[in-house]
């Protein structure tokens, strides 16, 4: 779901299996249609209206959630392009992370689910935690199976610029002994029910 900067479909794109795109933007469509020609179907379409072609195994939505007007509708609609089985695996920023409850110690934030100058320059209209997201993919008629997360954060962004590749890398590797809760990226995996 989305291209974003086409980061997770350049990775992606290598695997053994096939891969399609869901993107609203035309210019965003285009360049994934250009820097991947044939080996990506590419649908322009917005989530909430697109009608999936066929039934897939699992749908990626990476850092999408957040950005989405209705979640619970866009979740749904994703929710019925899985075949009975299937997998949803959403990942979203977590608010309930390190670097947001320092920024509430700080005083940068009132709340750990206000948004962040950050959070708007960037489009987030929300942040989650493990449950609410839960929640919401429960609300889509899925199954919430596995939760997870990924990457150390303690800082915004802003004081993270000048880290070295070694200290990014660490962070991540580090991310793999804390608990979900407190990383700055939390994921669930859920799955379509059989029947």
């Amino acid at each position: 779901m989305g291209h974003g900067n086409g980061l997770m479909t350049d990775v992606l794109i290598k695997g053994p299996f096939s891969l399609e795109l869901v993107e609203g933007s035309p210019t965003l469509s285009e360049e994934a249609r250009r820097r991947h020609g044939e080996r990506l179907g590419v649908h322009c379409a917005m989530f909430e209206e697109f009608h999936a072609p066929a039934a897939y195994d699992v749908v990626l939505s990476l850092h999408v959630m957040e950005h989405v007007a209705e979640p619970a509708v866009t979740l749904a609609q994703a929710a019925s392009w899985l075949k009975p089985g299937g997998s949803l695996i959403v990942v979203v920023p977590n608010r309930r992370s390190l670097h947001r409850r320092v920024a509430l110690r700080m005083g940068l934030i009132g709340r750990l689910d206000e948004l962040s100058p950050r959070d708007h320059q960037v489009g987030h209209l929300r942040v989650y935690d493990l449950d609410t997201l839960a929640a919401d993919l429960s609300g889509a008629g899925l199954v919430p199976e596995h939760r997870f997360g990924y990457f150390v954060k303690t800082l915004p962004n802003s004081m993270m610029l000048d880290y070295s590749e070694e200290l990014l890398t660490a962070l991540v590797q580090v991310g793999e002994e804390v608990p979900p809760d407190l990383l700055a990226n939390i994921g669930i995996r859920a799955r379509k029910p059989l029947a």
